[in-house]
């Protein structure tokens, strides 16, 4: 099992960055509502919905919101979404891939195209840049739920593929069909974990310097605020001095 992972931990931080905007609920709540319309709205018979709203929980979603989106998809009165995925190139050639959620096809495409533009970055065809990421599911412990050891010997008898620990904590990574059962073996053993979803790994990465940083998280920034938008990938890399320089 792999070491220690620069993109990791910047993912984690990100991510907790992220939870501090309202806008993440709303994202959150269409997820649920996709997923129990999908489905079936009882959790226990939905592993798409009991991911997603495991991650809201997570999150710190209020429950209520968490029941409504729910209610909202067995309602009759949900919107029609079409996911959609997007691929390009941010700053230096990082790829970016761009997960969205839209009623309106049209309308998300221009957006997604006009932001990849505005920050110096080029939007691509599907498989552009899908080809360096794997699909992999994503499960976070923080350090104080034990050593390296520890978390790497319960994740393997979990099924895991792969284990980075470091003073951060621990990203523990699966296949992404495997998500709910080494989730769920893991939870056993550990507790509850930090986060769990999935996510697209980068299978190789580019190193950003201070001034590339600031400009794909821009660029980032721009794409996450957009309402159809509900996650972005990049496969950049860089160092504590520059994240930290960063924050």
């Amino acid at each position: 099992m792999a070491g220690h992972s620069k993109w990791a931990n910047i993912q984690h931080r990100k991510g907790r960055q992220d939870k501090l905007r309202s806008k993440m609920f709303s994202k959150f709540s269409k997820e649920i509502t996709v997923a129990a319309k999908m489905g079936d709205p009882d959790v226990d018979k939905n592993p798409r919905l009991r991911l997603a709203v495991k991650e809201a929980k997570q999150a710190s979603m209020p429950k209520d919101n968490i029941d409504r989106a729910i209610k909202k998809a067995t309602g009759g009165d949900a919107e029609d979404y079409e996911e959609i995925r997007y691929e390009g190139y941010g700053t230096n050639g990082v790829a970016v891939i761009v997960e969205t959620m839209t009623d309106n096809r049209n309308r998300t495409a221009s957006v997604v195209r006009s932001t990849f533009t505005k920050y110096g970055g080029n939007l691509g065809e599907t498989g552009s840049v899908g080809f360096m990421f794997d699909r992999k599911g994503e499960i976070m412990y923080p350090a104080s739920v034990g050593d390296a050891d520890t978390v790497m010997m319960a994740a393997i008898e979990a099924g895991a593929e792969d284990v980075d620990s470091s003073e951060d904590g621990h990203v523990i990574y699966c296949a992404d069909t495997d998500l709910n059962e080494v989730s769920t073996a893991l939870e056993a053993e550990l507790g509850e974990s930090d986060s769990t979803k999935l996510i697209w790994r980068p299978t190789v990465t580019t190193e950003l310097d201070l001034e590339g940083m600031q400009k794909l998280m821009k660029l980032i920034d721009a794409l996450e605020d957009d309402d159809d938008v509900q996650r972005v990938t990049a496969n950049f890399e860089a160092s504590d001095e520059v994240m930290e320089a960063l924050e």
